[in-house]
């Protein structure tokens, strides 16, 4: 069994992102469902890691830091959307390019990063920090 998903926009359609996964086979066959694409900069896969335990991935390639305000807010945004529908049993894994610099100030933040950051926040990174508080 083999599954070709991945979350893009259709041919003829100007490409800047998408997003996908690369599974082996001996994982393939343990999926109960296929990887979920969500938009073109996010996609999902639930992994069952035993009888009733499950670990779900989500992918993302977050817009850059050139495109307008409100676009990044609606990509965060839907981000946020995906993750407040994830079980809460299962173990979750975020992952991707986020385009984000949390920097080193984590007196706002000390339960989601630690002391060692570099640099100073960008606007990516308020938003990818924000995600927490949701």
């Amino acid at each position: 069994m083999t599954w070709n998903t991945w979350s893009g926009k259709p041919e003829g359609e100007r490409r800047e992102a998408g997003v996908g996964f690369a599974i082996k086979k001996d994982v393939v066959i343990k999926l109960t469902e296929i990887p979920r694409p969500v938009s073109d900069r996010i996609t999902t896969m639930r992994l069952p890691l035993s009888k009733d335990n499950f670990a779900t991935i989500i992918s993302v390639y977050a817009p850059t830091m050139t495109n307008p305000d409100e676009y990044k807010e609606a990509s965060y945004n839907q981000l946020a959307s995906v993750l407040s529908g994830i079980p809460c049993r299962d173990k979750l894994l975020l992952i991707g390019d986020f385009k984000a610099r949390i920097g080193r100030e984590n007196d706002k933040w000390p339960l989601v990063m630690g002391k060692h950051g570099i640099g100073k926040c960008n606007s990516n990174g308020e938003l990818l920090l924000a995600l927490s508080s949701n």
